[in-house]
């Protein structure tokens, strides 16, 4: 295992990772990609996993989180001006650190925010990956405290008159104090609900709090832009998608709408599953990792 940093294109200092199976057969690399707030500390598990299955695994904290720069002074906002920022970079990290050393084939594995991306980038460059598999993708938020078109023009609006970096109604910097297990909307395991919140004990640096206006502005544009059918239906990697049933953070039918309009993909819900199915419990993993395997046999 291997931490390090390049600088993007406009001087942000990106953290990136490298873990070797170390098989005699390696059966390919995984680029994982993580969701917003997250770093690669809380993905120790899954790394683990995906290395007993034979892959090298090559994973990077977006810009704004875990220890890539922080792009506001307060670190704890969650903040992006422009999703192409975050496309950028990972462009870059996949060409410049990965392939150069990857065995192939090359799989992305990303959950939510992350996997919007990643959805995004193969948009732009349908032969960066070989496959790719989602967990809980964000394709359309789900925001029941206040009608969706009141938090889009809200956003919309403050960011228009320069306060972007404010943050956004009910957001906060992160509290260690306020951490719950009942309750929360992530997964209803409580060993794998604290992962998070231990590696930020151990390291204060990883922690983000809410978002801001110009957060929201820029992921509803993105939003907006990969719910097009015509642009969604560009995306001809061969995707699987895995949808928790009981999220409440991310729309499971924005999930269902867009794999009937690429051109290869599958769609898995798991009913019992919160919407972080990789931190859930070993029976709702135990389906992820059957399809993920099915998935990638195909290659």
């Amino acid at each position: 295992m291997a931490f390090d940093y390049f600088n993007s294109s406009d001087n942000i200092s990106i953290r990136y990772g490298i873990w070797n199976c170390g098989a005699k057969r390696i059966k390919g690399s995984v680029i994982l990609l993580g969701g917003r707030k997250e770093f690669m500390e809380k993905y120790a598990d899954t790394i683990e996993e995906l290395k007993q299955r034979q892959f090298d695994v090559y994973s990077m904290d977006w810009r704004g989180q875990g220890l890539s720069t922080r792009l506001l002074a307060n670190r704890h906002k969650g903040h992006i001006n422009d999703y192409r920022e975050y496309i950028g970079d990972l462009h870059y990290f996949i060409n410049s650190i990965v392939k150069p050393v990857a065995i192939p084939p090359l799989i992305i594995l990303a959950h939510s925010m992350g996997g919007h991306i990643a959805l995004r980038f193969l948009h732009d460059f349908p032969e960066a990956a070989d496959k790719a598999a989602l967990t809980s993708p964000m394709i359309d938020l789900l925001v029941p405290q206040f009608p969706k078109w009141l938090i889009r023009l809200a956003a919309r609006f403050v960011s228009g008159i320069g306060c972007a970096g404010a943050y956004s109604a009910g957001s906060r910097d992160y509290s260690f104090q306020s951490i719950k297990f009942e309750g929360n909307l992530l997964t209803s395991d409580p060993v794998r609900f604290m992962d998070e919140h231990k590696a930020i004990a151990e390291n204060p640096e990883l922690a983000l709090g809410g978002v801001t206006y110009g957060w929201l502005a820029a992921t509803f544009r993105s939003i907006n832009t990969l719910s097009d059918a015509d642009y969604a239906g560009k995306i001809k990697t061969p995707v699987l998608i895995v949808s928790a049933g009981k999220d409440r953070i991310v729309s499971e039918a924005a999930q269902r709408a867009i794999c009937s309009v690429m051109g290869e993909s599958s769609f898995v819900s798991i009913p019992d599953s919160y919407h972080e199915i990789l931190k859930e419990r070993d029976p709702v993993r135990k389906t992820l990792w059957n399809e993920f395997d099915k998935f990638v046999k195909k290659l």
